[in-house]
């Protein structure tokens, strides 16, 4: 017998279905976002010393300080708060966030979690009758600020209702003021906000219509592999029966809401109680994506020190030459920065290093490891998205399937520069354009006719804070300022082509933060990549981040 919970609780909602108990065991495997293996050795990631974050409406326990913690000690946060304050024992503690909280961090053996290893700092912003869009912004401006100020991701798995919503006749236009809180905190505090996707009859979509963090839809499994958006999901375009909720519940004009799906559908995870429920929902596959942040940031700081040590920037290249002797790039070790650290980096890599469709072995399909399928069945190669290079994301899939072992892959690559030599078949960059302006990447080596490509640019819209007292922090009662987004676009040229109506694909919607491309090489051959800054909106200068992986010609 199932129980659905659903808190929709005066339009504040968090969604999912609950039933008693296969588990977070298979979401975290190959047939889920396959970080189990990152998790063993020779890799050995677990999160640690990274921060990662939660807001909900509640909070998750913590053993010595609430008694609903004692049956479930494998769920242990670093500091639990009441907005931005400590939290007072057995207060605000939520069965739902303890579950999300599972997903991250558990440590129990049986439904280990995505980063066991991570801190997780969580706020609960209370009962709707004492909160609203204000409080929500404080709390998670709160744990933007914990570690230091160095909380990587924050995972949002509740939203806001329109109904609530003070403004006249409101829509998802990305001027709500906990969309502008994320916008404006992702940029400040640099941090990585992952949005759980709206779902079941609605209600909840804000602050889905952010333009700088990650907002998740969710996968169930088929034949024992998550492969397939699930129908619970509000993310369709607005037609046929339905369409004038999905209308109200969707992003105004053209932009895209959804950017990543990752599993969600009959989860087993402890209730509070100690006992296995399934679980399922938007709700938990956010915290699928917030987790796999941690363990590539964990490796991304070990990279940092280890290249502090020149004895060990020497080791590393040795040990590079050794694995990919036919690269010719040999110093890709050396090349990694700070800039691994942003937000607008973990974002690229993600999606960017996403499952669209199977790779039959040969490679020319990336390595990827299935098709993800949409609610009516079509895959990505079918979408519009591939149709339409002013789409670069599927309505339902955005640019498809998590997969943690794959973001691992693109991130390890290092960053590099578009001056120099060139750049590897697979990387990652963080660098500003200026206006009317643009970067071009080198690819090294000829790419492989017939075989795929993936790119993906992001960078920010810009939110600046009413900061009526000056304290560079945001207060109850103020206000945010929307300056709009900057216009970038993506090219994949022929070397030495410069006419950008000659590009071989391209990606250039004038309405998202996000462009992307995953085509077909036509011919073998040199080709570069380039983003152009094609409208000024704001600054003169845009901060953005690039990822790429390419299949190179093996003769």
């Amino acid at each position: 017998m199932q129980k659905t919970l659903v808190w929709l609780l005066g339009g504040l909602g968090i969604s999912g279905v609950i039933a008693p108990a296969l588990g977070l065991d298979t979401s975290i495997s190959e047939a889920g976002i396959n970080v189990y293996r990152l998790h063993q050795p020779p890799y050995n990631l677990t999160g640690r010393k990274i921060a990662i974050g939660q807001v909900e409406i509640g909070r998750p326990g913590l053993f010595g300080k609430d008694k609903a913690a004692i049956k479930n000690r494998t769920v242990t946060p670093a500091g639990v708060f009441y907005r931005n304050t400590p939290a007072k024992p057995n207060t605000h503690v939520d069965e739902h966030a303890a579950m999300v909280a599972a997903v991250m961090i558990s440590r129990d053996k049986a439904f280990r979690g995505v980063a066991p290893g991570a801190k997780l700092y969580a706020s609960a912003v209370g009962s709707l009758s004492r909160s609203g869009q204000p409080e929500e912004c404080l709390a998670a401006q709160h744990i933007a600020q914990q570690n230091g100020s160095d909380v990587r991701a924050i995972n949002f798995s509740f939203g806001e209702s329109l109904q609530r919503d003070p403004r006249e006749e409101a829509v998802l236009d990305g001027n709500a003021l906990l969309t502008l809180c994320i916008d404006w905190s992702a940029r400040v505090h640099d941090v990585l906000y992952v949005i759980a996707g709206n779902q079941g009859k609605g209600g909840i979509p804000i602050p889905t219509d952010n333009f700088n963090g990650i907002n998740a839809a969710y996968t169930a499994k088929r034949q024992g592999v998550f492969n397939k958006v699930d129908f619970a999901n509000l993310s369709a375009l607005p037609v046929g029966i339905g369409r004038r909720l999905i209308r109200q519940e969707i992003n105004v004009g053209s932009r895209r809401s959804i950017n990543l799906v990752a599993p969600g559908n009959k989860i087993s995870l402890y209730d509070l109680k100690g006992k296995v429920t399934k679980v399922s929902g938007t709700s938990f596959a956010a915290p699928h994506i917030t987790g796999v942040v941690a363990l590539l940031q964990e490796f991304g700081d070990s990279a940092l020190r280890k290249l502090r040590s020149r004895q060990q920037k020497l080791f590393l290249m040795q040990s590079l030459r050794a694995e990919t002797p036919n690269t010719g790039l040999h110093r890709l070790w050396m090349n990694w920065s700070t800039d691994s650290r942003r937000h607008e980096v973990m974002k690229a890599v993600l999606l960017n290093s996403a499952d669209k469709i199977q790779d039959l072995g040969d490679g020319m399909l990336l390595g990827m490891s299935r098709t993800i399928r949409a609610k009516d069945n079509h895959h990505w190669l079918e979408s519009d998205a591939y149709q339409d290079p002013k789409i670069p994301l599927d309505m339902q899939m955005g640019t498809g399937h998590l997969n943690g072992f794959r973001a691992y892959q693109q991130f390890k690559l290092g960053q590099w520069s578009p001056s120099g030599i060139g750049v590897p078949p697979v990387g990652w960059d963080y660098r500003t354009v200026e206006k009317s302006s643009d970067r071009d990447y080198v690819l090294t080596k000829p790419l492989a006719e017939g075989s795929f490509i993936s790119l993906t640019l992001a960078w920010d819209r810009l939110v600046e804070l009413e900061d009526d007292n000056n304290n560079d922090a945001y207060d109850l009662g103020e206000s945010f300022s929307d300056r709009g987004l900057n216009n970038l676009d993506l090219y994949l040229m022929p070397v030495g082509e410069e006419d950008i109506t000659k590009s071989v694909c391209a990606s250039i919607s004038e309405a998202d933060a996000v462009e992307h491309i995953f085509c077909q090489v036509p011919a073998q051959g040199r080709y570069k990549i380039r983003v152009q800054y094609q409208q000024q909106v704001n600054q003169p200068s845009q901060a953005y981040a690039l990822a790429w992986w390419t299949v190179p010609d093996p003769k």
